[in-house]
């Protein structure tokens, strides 16, 4: 069994799969997935799993370059905001980009996959772009 705390098979594949410049888009229930992009669907029911503990397992196992929230966030001030400023600060992140929520969208049509969760907070999505360890 794995000792890192990512357990999911489709997941965990797909990190091991990406290479630099790649995208994971990680989503509430709400976002739209794109046609062609896979979907992982994580999402059990309102809240479960939430946009932060996913988001914190995929790093957890993710080199992470550089990412892209929607502008809107800001605006909107969820709950999850505090914790991504955390992880930004931290270095976890890399360099930030902020798009309008439909830009994002846009973007999000070159993502590897959509990682759909739980969350019911607005506009709590995320573009993570692959980094490398060397």
């Amino acid at each position: 069994m794995k000792k890192t705390p990512l357990l999911n098979v489709a997941l965990s594949r797909l990190i091991a799969s990406l290479g630099h410049g790649d995208m994971l888009v990680i989503g509430d229930a709400g976002l739209p997935v794109p046609a062609g992009v896979e979907l992982i669907d994580l999402a059990l029911t309102h809240g479960v799993p939430d946009f932060i503990s996913t988001l914190k397992v995929v790093l957890s196992e993710m080199q992470v370059e550089s990412h892209v929230l929607a502008q809107e966030i800001l605006e909107k001030q969820p709950t999850a905001l505090a914790t991504l400023d955390e992880l930004d600060a931290a270095g976890e992140l890399g360099r930030r980009e902020l798009l309008s929520h439909d830009q994002f969208k846009v973007l999000s049509r070159q993502a590897r996959a959509v990682v759909r969760t739980g969350e019911c907070q607005p506009y709590c999505n995320i573009v993570l772009i692959a980094g490398v360890t060397f």
